[in-house]
């Protein structure tokens, strides 16, 4: 979201600085060098209605670069694992009814179609699939997965935000039969560096390892920031961190505003990701359903881009960083999502290991809870040239590179506005 703000203020005029904190641009689509293959630290994909995307991509000459592929999906449920993500597939899934696939098949075809959340934008996304499609289908294929994600938040996610995400893939399909998703050659780094490319073209720069400590204001009005090598001076600043970061970046922020950032909860993820000899499955992606496994679910990524003969694995924990599994020790998560993907495939064995990296980020995932629309403060703040946005700013979308360009986008355009 900031490269993409950046990008589009240069664009206009504007006298533009990055200050990313990190040691490399993209923030959670940054890569890391695996082995010899450049790779995202947390997996990216491209649907067919990521419009800014491709927006993006055709001004800065890459439509090249868009690559589509027939992908599939798995359910693992009951011990087995079953094909997924089509028709046929739900009428042969065992342990429902035909009643209940029905009504599920209806759910699923209502979300891909619906355009308008506002009346389920109040409703918990539990009580949502429960109403649709049952409470068998509830505990067979959503309670795990909703448990393992959001924990002691899992009954009070918004049901506007699960739709989006069924939304999304659903319309992302060649046909009823067949899925189909797509990639950016070369990885969302090729992004990344033609986005950083273009803003220095521009006259503008991209500074790493440059946290800031403070954002600076007077009279009511920003003034810069301050960081730790001393203070930048800055008409305009566009705040992307997440929003735990906020208030204390931000102190003089208003206390009712303070109260607003810091209602608003977040979620840790950490990614085990293998390289690998064997292939775990033929899907790209397997939704785990099952109450004795914490994981919920397994991306097979070299399923959708090829990385000659390695497969590379990824297999995400979403937890509250309160959760002593974010604590675990790097071995302790590789032991157990190893266990899994023998599950899913039991020939796999610790011989298949090439490599392995565990990828860990304290604020990946806000929490929206029904209503939450309402509750997210607006992107101008009181502070005159000051505006903040993170991930729960895509709501009820999910986060993705499409948000990220979209709302970047939006972000550079209303800087005339406030100075205004």
């Amino acid at each position: 979201m900031g490269l993409a703000a950046a990008y589009h203020a240069a664009k206009a005029g504007h006298d533009v600085l990055v200050l990313e904190a990190s040691d490399t641009p993209g923030g959670m689509a940054a890569h890391f060098d695996f082995g010899g293959v450049s790779l995202e630290r947390f997996y990216h994909f491209v649907c067919k209605t990521d419009y800014p995307t491709f927006e993006l991509m055709a001004e800065l000459g890459m439509s090249g670069r868009l690559r589509w592929v027939d992908t599939t999906m798995g359910l693992f449920n009951d011990g087995k694992l079953h094909e997924w993500g089509d028709p046929i597939s739900l009428l042969r899934l065992p342990g429902l009814s035909l009643l209940s696939k029905l009504r599920y098949g209806l759910f699923a075809a209502v979300c891909v179609r619906r355009d308008q959340w506002a009346a389920i934008e109040n409703e918990t996304a539990k009580s949502w699939l429960v109403r649709w499609c049952g409470q068998k289908v509830y505990e067979q294929l959503w309670r795990s997965l909703l448990n393992y994600k959001f924990y002691e938040y899992a009954d009070n996610i918004s049901a506007a935000w699960i739709w989006t995400r069924i939304r999304r893939i659903g319309r992302s399909r060649s046909s009823i039969m067949q899925e189909r998703l797509g990639y950016i050659e070369g990885g969302s780094v090729a992004l990344i560096n033609s986005l950083v490319k273009a803003i220095e073209q521009q006259g503008g720069r991209v500074q790493v390892n440059s946290r800031v400590n403070k954002v600076t204001t007077e009279d009511g009005r920003v003034t810069g920031v301050a960081m730790p090598s001393g203070h930048l001076a800055a008409d305009f600043v566009i705040s992307t961190v997440p929003t735990p970061y906020v208030v204390p970046m931000i102190p003089d922020l208003p206390p009712d505003w303070k109260a607003r950032y810091q209602s608003i909860a977040n979620i840790g993820v950490i990614c085990v990701i293998y390289k690998l000899r064997r292939s775990v499955s033929q899907h790209f992606w397997v939704n785990v359903s099952q109450k004795d496994v914490e994981i919920p679910g397994v991306i097979e990524f070299s399923n959708l881009r090829e990385f000659g003969r390695d497969s590379i694995i990824y297999v995400p924990y979403y937890m509250p960083i309160s959760h002593e599994r974010f604590s675990w020790p790097d071995q302790q998560l590789v032991d157990e999502s190893f266990r899994c993907l023998q599950m899913l495939n039991r020939q796999l064995t610790r011989d298949d290991i090439v490599d392995i990296k565990v990828a860990r980020l304290r604020h990946g995932q806000p929490i929206c809870e029904p209503g939450f629309a309402a509750k997210i403060p607006p992107v101008q703040t009181p502070i005159r040239g000051l505006q903040v946005a993170d991930t729960c700013y895509y709501y009820p979308e999910d986060r993705g590179i499409a948000e990220s360009v979209r709302l970047g986008r939006a972000l550079a355009e209303s800087i005339g506005a406030a100075h205004d």
